[in-house]
């Protein structure tokens, strides 16, 4: 008794209201996991890749799919066939055509699906770089880059024929661009298509080679090009110019051009997205007494009060002395400055006087050791009993 037939909607695990995208969805799922490619040896899985694509050959095309809603199975009992599924003839090449794109995605070869190859094509983009200082990516800055760009062969005017000839189309695939060739697989013959190996996609082919260009159509020649970067651009951040790229074939445009910004590192400030942070030392008298300290911005020096009674490591906070945004230039960051207490380390004999006089005025309540007399004081003894020896730092 032969087994019965899951029904295809089930099979694809789709609802019988789904849309056609949906439906090559659930079948691009399935072919992934059970291609025998993907499962070698594995007869379950071939099982199941096939019940998969005989659902998907017959939920995919809209009068198959419409005589299985109405007949279900049935619908193709004895239609003939040989080697197909159920009745289908999966030894043609529509059904080659069905899936030739879907594998192609899924396993780099095969069919791809849109217009024809020789049709009018974007150049590919080119990419570069540009070295710019810290000030001159917060400010913006216009740079000038030398590289080499293809521009038309004045000669064959970008046909890359020898002057007075012309392209010829060819004949391999009749001008189309695409070759259409078979194959043998496990459930039956593939048509596939792909790109002309003689005339490359354009359909055509050159038999006299403008001398010039080489049958290129191109010329390489050296320009300078002017790149304006905007204020607040970070590093690694790309400035695309239109038209600057690899030239189109077949007649469409050119690709762009990728300018990818390198900044250079800044010996006081570092930045963070639109924020600036650097740190500034003050001397101990500023941070006991307040006064007037000087700060290094972007925008130049600014100075700034300090408070009496000042801590090492206050943070303090320029407003709008940071990075412009690149989406609002009127718009800035904030600049972040740490305030550090330097200590000299080395002092004449008439300052250090004069700090264990105002040590002495203030009490000293800083220093615990000093606060304890000799006579409460014990040193510390080891396990035997000994006194230990007092170290000095």
């Amino acid at each position: 008794m032969a087994e019965q037939k899951r029904d295809y909607y089930e099979v694809l695990g789709v609802e019988k209201s789904a849309d056609d995208a949906a439906i090559k969805k659930a079948y691009r799922v399935l072919a992934k996991k059970y291609h025998p490619d993907m499962n070698p040896g594995d007869a379950e899985a071939e099982k199941k890749f096939k019940e998969a694509s005989e659902a998907y050959a017959v939920l995919s095309d809209p009068e198959k799919r419409r005589q299985y809603d109405q007949y279900g199975h049935a619908a193709f009992d004895g239609a003939g066939g040989a080697g197909g599924f159920g009745g289908f003839d999966f030894n043609s090449a529509d059904f080659g055509d069905i899936f030739g794109d879907i594998f192609g995605d899924l396993f780099g070869s095969g069919r791809r699906s849109g217009g024809r190859s020789n049709g009018p094509m974007k150049g590919a983009n080119l990419r570069t770089s540009v070295r710019i200082t810290f000030e001159e990516a917060v400010f913006g800055v216009d740079k000038e880059i030398e590289l080499t760009l293809k521009d038309e062969c004045t000669s064959c005017h970008g046909t890359g024929a020898k002057p007075g000839t012309s392209p010829e189309t060819c004949t391999k695939c009749g001008g189309k661009g695409q070759v259409v060739f078979t194959q043998q697989s496990f459930f039956g013959t593939v048509r596939n298509v792909q790109t002309c190996p003689d005339c490359h996609g354009t359909g055509k082919v050159i038999k006299d080679k403008c001398p010039d260009c080489r049958g290129t159509g191109y010329i390489a020649n050296k320009k300078k090009i002017q790149v304006s970067i905007p204020a607040g651009i970070d590093n690694g951040q790309c400035v695309r110019i239109r038209d600057k790229g690899e030239p189109g074939t077949n007649g469409g445009p050119r690709g762009d051009l990728l300018v990818e910004v390198v900044v250079g590192r800044h010996p006081i400030f570092q930045r963070q997205d639109e924020n600036i942070y650097s740190t500034v030392p003050m001397s101990f008298a500023v941070a006991a007494l307040g006064g007037e300290i000087v700060i290094d911005t972007v925008d130049g020096r600014v100075i700034y009060e300090v408070k009496a009674g000042t801590q090492t490591d206050t943070k303090v906070r320029l407003k709008g002395k940071g990075v412009p945004s690149l989406r609002n230039k009127d718009v800035r960051g904030d600049h972040y400055v740490t305030l550090v207490v330097q200590v000299p380390d080395k002092l004449p004999h008439e300052a250090k006087e004069l700090l264990k006089q105002f040590d002495a005025q203030t009490g000293d309540s800083l220093n615990a050791a000093k606060n304890i007399t000799s006579d409460s004081a014990e040193e510390p003894t080891g396990g035997s009993g000994k006194k230990k020896k007092k170290f000095k730092f």
